[in-house]
């Protein structure tokens, strides 16, 4: 009897031994994870596989070589053309009333006009291209036609439902450096006047947006920056996350990809990209000093004055 319990002591004390050696294991790996994550201020991903840190290394380091801003001698205008006639039928065909207080603050009320974009349109890349581009004309062909669209179309629908309840919004192109890569991504910017800044908000993908370590919603300028600068920044798929891929990392590095330089319409107005609509006036790209803007039309405005492109509105 003596000798089993010599023998169950023994196997305990092995088996402690393996489980503490484990917990080490783990330990280790966690701070790894992490230390590989801060080299690229993103702190709180540390489940991205080294394959997609080498992505990731490459894509921030690239924003960190590319030229700085500068003011230039173009004069912008960066503004939305109000309708209220048509801003009144929008709010009435969606609704838009029930979906928060009346009292709420403008990043609520955004949230909540997003989420309802992002939980009634899937992403996916068309195969019908609609010619009317409106909030209404699009959900009509997601009920009629398909039932998703891109980015773009879902960043024009959300301008639209944020402009008809008046919410200062701009829908703006993210492009990488690649001229090779034929993947951007469209996002809105939209206006807090109660933190006196933009804030992106995507209701493609399920929709997402970005904020510093104090909680406060990051606009695309301040994204660039963090990136170049290692600031932390932490992504929330605040909708509908994407399947089983971790959201946080995906959004971190597709956007560290398209980042590197923006395009936006001056003048934006309802129906902007309908065929046969209103006049759509200058389109302008902003880019860092040094780099020439792929697929760029010759009436284009070229600029590096970061200023005036991020203008308060």
């Amino acid at each position: 009897m003596k000798a089993i319990r010599r023998i169950l002591k023994i196997v305990g004390i092995v088996l402690w031994s393996i489980l503490a050696i484990i917990g080490i294991f783990a330990v280790v790996c966690i701070a790894i994870g992490r230390h590989e994550a801060n080299r690229t201020g993103e702190n709180q991903i540390i489940s991205i596989n080294p394959d997609e840190m080498a992505i990731l290394r490459m894509r921030v380091d690239r924003l960190r070589s590319a030229g700085p801003y500068a003011q230039d001698t173009v004069v912008l205008r960066m503004t939305s053309v109000p309708d209220p006639a048509r801003s009144a039928e929008i709010r009435e065909y969606f609704q838009l009333d029930t979906l928060y207080a009346a009292d709420a603050p403008t990043w609520d009320k955004a949230l909540a006009v997003a989420r309802f974009v992002a939980t009634n349109i899937p992403h996916n890349n068309q195969r019908v291209q609609p010619e009317k581009r409106n909030a209404i004309a699009l959900w009509e062909y997601t009920k009629n036609v398909e039932s998703a669209f891109n980015c773009r179309l879902h960043s024009i629908m959300l301008y639209e439902l944020l402009s008809s309840i008046g919410l200062e919004a701009r829908f703006i192109t993210c492009l990488p450096m690649d001229s090779n890569d034929t993947d951007c991504h469209v996002v809105n910017h939209v206006w807090l006047p109660e933190l006196d800044k933009w804030a992106m908000l995507d209701s493609d993908m399920g929709g997402n947006y970005a904020t510093g370590e104090d909680g406060t919603p990051l606009s695309l300028p301040e994204i660039r920056e963090y990136y170049i600068q290692k600031n932390p920044i932490w992504y929330h798929p605040a909708f509908c996350p994407d399947g089983d891929r971790n959201p946080e990392a995906f959004h971190y590095s597709y956007m560290a990809k398209n980042v590197y330089w923006f395009s936006c319409w001056e003048t934006l107005h309802y129906d902007q990209e309908t065929t046969g609509g209103p006049d759509r006036g200058r389109y302008v790209h902003l880019v860092p000093i040094g780099f020439a803007p792929f697929g760029a039309s010759s009436g284009d405005i070229i600029t590096s004055d970061a200023s005036q492109f991020w203008a308060a509105p």
